[in-house]
């Protein structure tokens, strides 16, 4: 076996485990609340959030889940928040792409933390963008008191729900509702704020107030089916639209109303019949080094992705750390941006670039990007990148003028862009390869990704001279081994923040894949992304 062979098993052998972990994660994720909230859910006739969203979507369809990791690791003192409360999934229903909303009742009874609010604006964000319906499966108690001023007040919390919810309907965009469990206080706004809403017969509850706080407040004594229940708001209120007698009920009948919807004007995204990949995709996992430093060839990665002899590079030997190439994937027209962690041969000396943005390579993409918007063509950038080029030379050379183009043509772009961070997103190189902070459609990490300012080692060094610096002004002396100690403490915890299990907890990303299932995961967004036009495009002023 060449030495060849051996990394590429050793790489797999490698991103194995780290996806045996991602499985796990998913899998404690998936029981929300726990077994015994989930039997006490059934007991109730209710089925839970994950096995209504199971029923509503069309069998053997594709889905992809936004947010499946928020809040892990975070509230923790409250008992933590599995999957921030709330599961979210872009799915097809009646053969339309839809995103699908739903509380789940067994965290906290459906309580809204902060993250729970980020994520709930985060699907309707989805919705705008890509003009697609969204359907609510409400089931909650509002927002979680004890933490009411990080969820409430501000600009983008809670209220900002409701907000969207008018925004919505102005755009055209449909919107359904089904009151499936509590629905309470300003929650209550969401579902009646929708187009329709569907209310379920005996679990079902919509009120400002509910019985406890009636009695208090105005010391009125009335049960919860009396104050807001199916028959008050079907045959009394007229608020709620559709009388279900149980889930499965309420859940066809979305069906039949989504079936009924008319059709949705697309964009003219390029697609054609697809061809499958030249490498299979199970090789993504040897070929992504384990070791974060080696370098590897990008475009074996794309031969893993997209269809086969559709690659057409751009400027290929120039600006060699970042590819640009027109590509096909799942039939799908795309732009490429990727950064190239190369090894160049000078003789007897090889010069390895670890995925470093020059401003040749910056120059390179900024054009490329504005190209793909003339055309029309929906970008896809593919993350592995340390940051822009440092030093006397590079500051000559007009980096930071060249990196600001990049950044300007990333901001301004109007077509579709989907990001997908491999291995490395540090600085700068984040911004300019579409991070989260410049609107990609969707953006999804792979287990080996990294997202920070910059990488731990470097971090826990500068960060250790500043406290060493600060301790030794003071007077304290500090030997090699505390210093050693102090950068392993600083390394350690900085690692930890720059996981990608960190970022998904955050919603810095949308999803945690698989590598083998990036092709379909970008393909899925692409037919979500035909929906929406694209707007004139219009870059600015860039420096020459």
């Amino acid at each position: 076996m060449s030495n060849t062979d051996l990394n590429f098993n050793m790489n797999e052998d490698e991103m194995l485990l780290a996806l045996g972990r991602l499985d796990r994660k998913l899998n404690e994720i998936y029981l929300g609340g726990g077994q015994k909230k989930i039997a006490k859910q059934h007991a109730k006739g209710k089925l839970t959030a994950r096995e209504r969203i199971d029923y509503l979507i069309d069998k053997k369809s594709q889905v992809v889940e936004i947010g499946a990791f928020a809040g892990d690791g975070m509230y923790e003192e409250y008992g933590g928040c599995p999957s921030g409360g709330v599961v979210i999934v872009l799915g097809y229903v009646a053969g339309r792409q839809c995103i699908i909303v739903a509380n789940d009742a067994t965290v906290k009874a459906g309580a809204w933390f902060p993250i729970t609010g980020k994520k709930n604006l985060r699907a309707q964000e989805i919705a705008m963008e890509n003009r697609l319906p969204i359907i609510y499966l409400v089931d909650s108690a509002g927002v979680f008191l004890p933490l009411q001023d990080e969820i409430f007040p501000d600009k983008e919390h809670f209220g900002r729900i409701f907000r969207n919810n008018a925004k919505l309907s102005s755009m055209g965009i449909p919107q359904i509702a089904a009151v499936m469990g509590s629905c309470v206080a300003g929650g209550a706004y969401l579902p009646i704020m929708s187009d329709e809403a569907l209310i379920v017969e005996g679990t079902g509850s919509i009120y400002l107030a509910g019985p406890y706080l009636v009695k208090a407040a105005i010391g009125e004594d009335v049960d919860s089916e009396t104050l807001g229940g199916a028959k008050t708001h079907n045959e009394i209120s007229g608020v709620a639209d559709y009388n279900c007698p149980d889930d499965k009920s309420c859940l066809d009948t979305i069906k039949d109303l989504v079936s009924k919807m008319g059709g949705t004007p697309t964009t003219e995204l390029n697609r054609i019949k697809a061809i499958e990949p030249e490498r299979h995709a199970k090789d993504l996992l040897g070929i992504m080094p384990a070791d974060r430093a080696k370098p590897y060839d990008t475009r074996e990665i794309l031969k893993c992705i997209v269809d086969k002899d559709t690659l057409t590079y751009y400027k290929e030997d120039y600006g060699k750390t970042i590819i640009c190439a027109y590509a096909r994937i799942d039939g799908w027209s795309v732009g490429i941006v990727a950064n190239h962690r190369m090894v160049v041969k000078n003789g007897n000396r090889e010069m390895q670039f670890g995925g470093v943005i020059y401003s040749d390579s910056a120059d390179k993409a900024t054009r490329f990007i504005l190209n793909c918007n003339q055309k029309k063509i929906p970008l896809l950038f593919l993350h592995d990148v340390s940051g822009f080029m440092v030093g006397k030379r590079s500051e000559h050379g007009g980096i930071i003028k060249d990196g600001a183009k990049m950044v300007n043509a990333v901001s301004n772009s109007t077509v579709p862009k989907i990001s997908i961070i491999m291995g490395n997103s540090y600085g700068a190189g984040n911004y300019a390869m579409c991070g989260k902070a410049y609107d990609p459609r969707f953006i999804a990490a792979w287990p080996t990704a990294k997202i920070a300012v910059m990488g731990g080692e470097q971090a826990a060094k500068v960060l250790a001279q500043i406290q060493v610096s600060s301790m030794k002004a003071k007077g304290e002396e500090v030997d090699d081994k505390a210093q050693a100690d102090l950068i392993k403490k600083i390394k350690e915890r900085y690692d930890r923040q720059t996981e990608p299990y960190y970022a998904a907890a955050r919603l810095w990303v949308d999803s945690i894949i698989d590598p083998k299932d990036t092709r379909d995961f970008i393909s899925n967004c692409l037919n979500a992304c035909k929906n929406a036009p694209i707007e004139k495009f219009n870059v600015g002023v860039i420096q020459t």
